[in-house]
């Protein structure tokens, strides 16, 4: 699939210095690195190599070294290939549910400012939620194993916090005797686990307050009182969360193209870049309100960049996790008791799998573009060569780093 016309990178390149004008007291260097980052992949300041085909056509090609950042379209979707391969070993023979946890829209503001704590907690409320229900004889009485994918990011690039979650249909039953398989089309009922979500994750985030865990600054000031972050408190529990439960995939082979759309993705991929020019960058989204119509939204390149950068994960934060008999610690020995117990083999390691994001510039065949029958081999290396000056030292930040 041919290369996006625009990128990401385009839109640093060309609107950084405007953007750090207007916001670079408040930019950190967390996100400055990625700006950096992002603005030299795959280009000659990181080097690279040069590829020749070796049927002596002459043929050609320069390859540059990717900057690896987990925020990166290009980067996240080539590791997103290998990582779906990998979880093919992981799949059972059975219907898989997609459930999402999605934190409410008045607690949006302290997520943003204190991301390690809220987006952490998200996903002990939301996991924990899913272990106790499954496992309350009342529903299914199972241990369950899942996996997560966090999203931080609607459609118009704002902050919208939710955490998806694949599951297969059923568990180990408590003796670890038999695999009790749930229905067909219903997994657990959302009206309990919105209300078991909201508590668990409501009083984590006063133990977090009351451990002064939390910052405040801004708009959110007044909520260092505790009469304030009370209020704040009173008024999300006053209201159902939503917990959504998407309709069943297929089977392990839906899994896979689920997995491999969505678990490297950052918060917009190149190819809804629809224009870049006269200060503003243009994209196509979906309209989720009217029938997921596609539309464009232009927005200010500051702006833009912005509302990318807001989407940030913490440092050292750990993005895709493994629950229940899916933990990495028992994974292997559960999985092998869930295929005793539902009476499958294990998959074929070796079997074709769609491929991940066509962001992606490393999913090419080594055949010869040119003459199609010798194979490109590297035969030389390119040292960096940089040609961009960073704006790390450009109207340093004086604001908390809040991403």
């Amino acid at each position: 699939m041919s290369r996006p016309q625009f990128e990401v990178a385009d839109v640093i390149r060309r609107y950084e210095e405007n953007f750090l004008d207007a916001y670079g007291d408040s930019v950190s260097f967390q996100r400055r690195h990625i700006l950096n980052s992002l603005a030299v992949c795959r280009t000659e300041a990181l080097g690279g190599h040069v590829l020749e085909c070796d049927n002596q056509c002459g043929h050609q090609e320069i390859s540059c070294n990717s900057c690896r950042n987990r925020h990166c379209p290009k980067c996240q979707a080539s590791l997103s290939a290998d990582w779906v391969q990998a979880r093919r070993e992981d799949l059972l023979d059975v219907p898989y549910f997609h459930l999402v946890f999605t934190l409410p829209g008045e607690l949006v503001g302290l997520a943003i400012q204190n991301k390690a704590v809220l987006y952490d907690l998200l996903f002990q409320a939301s996991s924990q939620t899913l272990q106790q229900i499954a496992a309350d004889p009342k529903h299914l009485g199972a241990q369950i194993g899942f996996l997560d994918v966090p999203h931080t990011w609607g459609q118009n690039l704002m902050h919208h916090p939710h955490v998806h979650y694949v599951v297969p249909g059923g568990g180990i039953s408590p003796d670890g005797s038999r695999w009790i398989a749930s229905r067909s089309k219903f997994f657990l009922p959302v009206r309990v686990l919105s209300r078991l979500f909201r508590g668990k994750f409501l009083d984590g985030l006063r133990r977090a307050f009351d451990q002064k865990k939390l910052s405040f600054h801004g708009q959110l000031i007044d909520l260092e009182q505790p009469d304030a972050f009370t209020a704040l408190l009173r008024n999300a529990r006053r209201h159902d969360w939503v917990v959504y439960a998407k309709p069943p995939f297929g089977g392990p082979d839906q899994v896979l193209k689920y997995l491999a759309r969505y678990t490297h993705r950052v918060a917009i991929s190149n190819r809804r870049i629809l224009s870049i020019d006269d200060g503003k960058v243009s994209f196509s989204w979906k309209d989720y309100a009217n029938g997921n119509a596609r539309r464009e939204m232009a927005l200010d390149a500051s702006e833009f960049i912005r509302r990318f950068l807001l989407h940030t994960l913490p440092k050292g934060f750990v993005r895709i996790r493994h629950y229940g008999f899916l933990a990495n610690r028992v994974r292997k020995a559960k999985l092998e008791l869930c295929r005793q117990l539902i009476g499958t083999p294990p998959p074929d390691s070796g079997s074709d799998h769609d491929k991940a994001n066509p962001d992606s510039q490393d999913a090419r065949p080594d055949q010869c573009p040119a003459c199609d029958e010798g194979r490109l081999i590297r035969t030389r290396n390119i040292d960096p060569s940089p040609t961009r000056t960073t704006n790390f030292s450009k109207n340093r930040p004086r604001a908390p780093d809040t991403s």
